[in-house]
């Protein structure tokens, strides 16, 4: 019986993450829920099913009401893909003003974060540069350059 709960339970958090979306964050927050409402339900007088519906329903609802701001906990996991697969080249990434990435490399190279060209051009240095300040500073860390990234750059100088 408790070898299934677990199984359940891992199969659920395998799915979860949080998302930068209403919809991922439902998703995300519905796969938490019915985790911890399924290892509930085995504890508790209810069934290991009604604690999986009851925790999927407030998950799924909590995730959906709220915004990024209140609740992040990254990318969700099924859209990570395969944990050896290659971080997406930066000219992927949405459209950046070159002249927002040139603020940004400054910013980073005055704060010792970046060591290459301040050229407007949002490479794999700069990318990894971003990335080691976002997680400096607990940010989501995805190293793309961006207007908010800047903004809370210019808050912290």
């Amino acid at each position: 019986m408790y070898k299934r709960i677990v199984t359940m339970a891992a199969a659920a958090l395998v799915f979860s993450g949080c998302g930068s979306t209403p919809t991922e964050r439902g998703v995300s927050g519905a796969g938490i829920g019915a985790s911890a409402g399924a290892v509930l339900g085995a504890v508790t007088g209810m069934t290991v099913l009604q604690g999986a519906v009851i925790g999927a329903t407030a998950g799924g609802l909590t995730g959906a009401l709220t915004r990024e701001d209140q609740i992040n906990l990254g990318r969700p996991a099924w859209k990570q893909g395969h944990a050896s697969a290659p971080a997406p080249a930066p000219s992927q990434y949405a459209y950046t003003a070159p002249s927002t990435v040139r603020e940004i490399q400054s910013t980073l190279k005055s704060l010792g974060y970046y060591s290459g060209a301040v050229d407007g051009i949002a490479g794999p240095k700069t990318a990894g540069a971003i990335r080691a300040y976002q997680q400096k500073n607990g940010l989501l860390v995805d190293g793309r350059p961006s207007a908010q990234l800047l903004s809370h750059m210019r808050q912290r100088s």
